[in-house]
């Protein structure tokens, strides 16, 4: 303990009290001997980083818990082949550093139930870079993050249908070998549909 404490730069009291509260998790025992690891080490400098940033204990304590509760990073991207997305490994600190001040636990599991986000170890993986890149675009311009995933839930809806339909036409009358040549060409179609479709909407008049 004392060692870590000091590789931490933190107190050994200080240590005690994050573990008293959940914030790392217990220690490996040999009899009466407690190994710790880079583990706890790297988890008491997210810790840190994100006390810097102004997270509360509370607030560390109910992220370590959503983050914990997540699905590992083999479950999620396992799901996901074939795929065209690149995902995207981050620090819980870099994580809050992208969206700052909307990472609060709810979000956070919520991410994590969608998919967007899976564990691995002390990291976090986001499963595609556009996602991510667009999502962080959006809350900056004053969009708050809870609003974003839900837009994405809702979309997600869409999307599954509009795949059925382009796969089913595919399959049907497109060679197997075919497919990947042709999927380019079913998101143009999705592309321009959605674009025209914003486009009506933007031209209606204001409600009274």
């Amino acid at each position: 303990m004392e060692e870590l404490a000091e590789k931490a730069g933190i107190t050994v009291r200080t240590l005690r009290f994050y573990r008293e509260r959940g914030l790392i998790p217990p220690p490996r025992r040999e009899g009466r001997i407690a190994w710790y690891s880079e583990h706890h080490l790297a988890r008491l400098r997210t810790i840190a980083a994100l006390l810097e940033r102004g997270h509360t204990l509370n607030g560390i304590a109910d992220l370590a818990t959503a983050f914990e509760s997540g699905r590992d990073v083999g479950e999620v991207l396992g799901l996901g082949e074939p795929t065209e997305e690149t995902p995207v490994r981050l620090s819980p600190e870099v994580l809050a550093d992208y969206f700052e001040g909307e990472v609060t636990p709810e979000n956070l599991a919520t991410a994590l139930e969608l998919g967007y986000l899976a564990t691995d170890g002390e990291e976090i993986v986001h499963i595609s870079r556009r996602l991510l890149d667009v999502s962080a675009a959006l809350v900056r311009e004053g969009v708050p993050l809870a609003a974003v995933l839900e837009a994405g839930r809702r979309v997600r809806t869409h999307a599954d249908a509009l795949a059925e339909i382009f796969v089913g036409m595919l399959t049907e009358h497109s060679a197997d070998d075919r497919l990947e040549k042709l999927r380019p060409l079913a998101k143009s179609v999705v592309d321009a549909e959605l674009s025209m479709a914003m486009d009506r909407r933007l031209r209606r008049p204001p409600s009274a």
